[in-house]
């Protein structure tokens, strides 16, 4: 049976893959004018961190928009390591189950891309999301170790005895 502890994980997938979609179904222009917003933002924070670093908005867009891909699919992997666990499906599988979904969602984001004006499919893009969500995956499972090595030591505290 399918209960709400399963399926509320699923729709976190599920939202941010709608998510991924909003940002690829932008037109070319409206993505550069969302990207050069953010570079402002981060180029400016930086230049006020590290004074006379001269960084520029031009030079830095790329790296920004790159990291973005990164940062998205790290997010979707963790969601879906997330899902994954809570239905039950952990260890080798879970990892490639993980890997593959967002792979997948990778590769149909950027065939998704073909339609959309100014846009365009890159092999490039894939490989950058697919490095993000090994990470994310990465990520989930040492905090998963984390957090039952925890609760480990936190349930063996004996209790004192009575003398």
């Amino acid at each position: 049976m399918l209960t709400l502890r399963k399926l509320f994980p699923w729709i976190l997938v599920v939202l941010w893959m709608t998510l991924i979609y909003n940002f690829s179904a932008q037109p070319a222009v409206h993505s550069e004018q969302l990207s050069m917003g953010v570079t402002e933002v981060v180029v400016e924070t930086l230049n006020q961190v590290i004074p006379h670093s001269n960084l520029s908005v031009e030079g830095f867009d790329h790296i920004v928009r790159k990291n973005a891909h990164f940062f998205i699919y790290l997010m979707l992997a963790i969601w879906v390591s997330y899902a994954l666990q809570k239905s039950g499906v952990t260890g080798r599988k879970g990892f490639f189950l993980a890997i593959g979904i967002c792979f997948l969602y990778a590769v149909t984001d950027e065939i998704h891309q073909i339609y959309v004006p100014g846009r365009g499919p890159q092999i490039r893009d894939v490989l950058i999301d697919s490095c993000g969500a090994l990470v994310g995956i990465g990520l989930f499972r040492l905090g998963s170790m984390a957090l039952k090595k925890w609760e480990g030591h936190r349930g063996d505290k004996r209790r004192p005895s009575s003398i």
